[in-house]
């Protein structure tokens, strides 16, 4: 999979269309997950991110962020943050064994705790769709 982050144009607004062009066959993926967050009462807001160069989705739930949404070349990837505290949760959850090995073994930046999910295909959202229901009930 190549790994190069698309949506870089700041006159390039992520729209469906646009969205779609970047993600081909996998854009099914995406906007099955983008259709599910409101029922997890989660907003997708887009923003330009000069600091990154790059169309970034904040996808928040009151104030909270809860993860972040970046667009690849054929993916999308799915990010979020724990703390050293709130990482150990994430054993007992039913997801991959091979995302929790990964959890285990991030390092922290500052006191965060990143996971990165590489989406590219509907089946891979069940376990974002749980590590975003944890996430949320986190405080």
């Amino acid at each position: 999979m190549n790994q190069e982050q698309l949506l870089r144009d700041p006159d390039v607004y992520p729209s469906e269309e646009v969205l779609a062009v970047a993600l081909g066959n996998n854009y099914n993926a995406l906007a099955a997950f983008m259709q599910k967050l409101p029922d997890m009462g989660i907003e997708l807001e887009w923003r330009y991110y000069k600091d990154g160069k790059s169309w970034l989705g904040k996808c928040v739930r009151k104030k909270k962020t809860v993860i972040w949404l970046s667009v690849w070349d054929g993916f999308f990837k799915i990010t979020m943050f724990f703390t050293e505290k709130t990482r150990g949760g994430v054993d007992s959850l039913p997801i991959s064994e091979e995302i929790k090995a990964r959890l285990g073994t991030e390092k922290a930046a500052g006191r965060l705790i990143p996971l990165l999910l590489d989406v590219n295909e509907p089946a891979a959202l069940e376990d974002a769709y749980t590590l975003i229901a944890y996430k949320k009930s986190l405080k």
